[in-house]
């Protein structure tokens, strides 16, 4: 038996749609809350594209495919997200909004559901304020792409009941994850240690230290990482990393998590990595030229 056996999923933009697909896969039925149809069809039918290509490269089967979309149910009516046992919010990472939706659904749902937020940065403890019985409330940060990513963060909030992290931490293992438990701190625990490595590569490529490529190639071939701090910017989306660290700074003013200037100067031309097109070491614009 599951712990949770109906989930709702708030959003359906990149995360939303990745998490909404890992939980249909791993069995369960999900259904997919978006404000209208242009959206909801928008992110359904990227999860059927992102079976589809899975399908083609062996990793899933046709029959897999089709069943994983039969689980996922669409709906721009928050009420039909009354029957669930848990909900999870993953819509942008804006505190009002999401405090505002949080609120919102809390009210629509039955008094002992769960309720989550796919928060990267943001304090679990102050969303769960706006929500009646906050006890229910804790963090589920996935990682992107939620299907590939194995990890996911279980913070509690100052708010959250132990029995709450615990029954999240054995949803997490029932839909083929790993979990690992979290104070709600500033980026948690993956990006609180995360965003100062990242922050000191991009003042050290800003110093001229080494160029880009030379920077991802020695890290990943000294350290046996997989990808390059900047490669890996440039897939996070450097508007991202630039959120999460001012958010992190503002919160405990330690200068570690301050946005470096050439950070924010990519991001205020425009060059946010693969979302853009141009980034770190995404397309032709490199970010020694903007330095320069």
């Amino acid at each position: 038996m599951s712990t949770f056996d109906t989930v709702g999923v708030l959003g359906l933009g990149l995360m939303g749609r990745g998490i909404a697909q890992v939980i249909a896969q791993s069995g369960l039925a999900v259904t997919v809350l978006e404000v209208d149809r242009d959206r909801l069809d928008t992110g359904v039918r990227a999860i059927g594209e992102f079976l589809a290509e899975g399908v083609r490269r062996g990793k899933v089967t046709e029959s897999e495919r089709a069943a994983t979309l039969e689980r996922i149910t669409g709906t721009t009516d928050p009420a039909d997200l009354k029957p669930v046992d848990l909900v999870i919010e993953a819509v942008v990472e804006n505190p009002e909004v999401k405090r505002d939706l949080l609120g919102k659904i809390a009210a629509v749902v039955r008094d002992d559901a769960v309720v989550a937020t796919n928060t990267s940065a943001l304090s679990v403890t102050d969303l769960a304020a706006s929500v009646p019985n906050p006890g229910r409330v804790a963090g589920l940060h996935f990682f992107n792409p939620a299907p590939l990513m194995p990890v996911v963060e279980v913070i509690a909030a100052v708010q959250t009941e132990p029995g709450v992290v615990d029954r999240l931490a054995a949803f997490v293992g029932e839909i083929g994850k790993t979990s690992v438990r979290a104070k709600d701190r500033p980026g948690f625990l993956v990006n609180r240690l995360l965003m100062p490595y990242l922050n000191d590569v991009i003042a050290e490529l800003d110093a001229e230290l080494a160029t880009a490529e030379d920077i991802d190639v020695a890290l990943k071939l000294g350290l046996g990482y997989r990808m390059g701090p900047l490669e890996l910017l440039d897939l996070i989306g450097l508007d991202t990393h630039e959120h999460a660290t001012s958010s992190a700074y503002r919160a405990t003013l330690d200068s570690q998590f301050a946005p470096p200037p050439l950070l924010r100067q990519m991001v205020a031309a425009g060059y946010l990595g693969r979302k853009s097109g141009r980034g770190f070491r995404f397309g032709t614009h490199t970010a020694q030229e903007t330095a320069r």
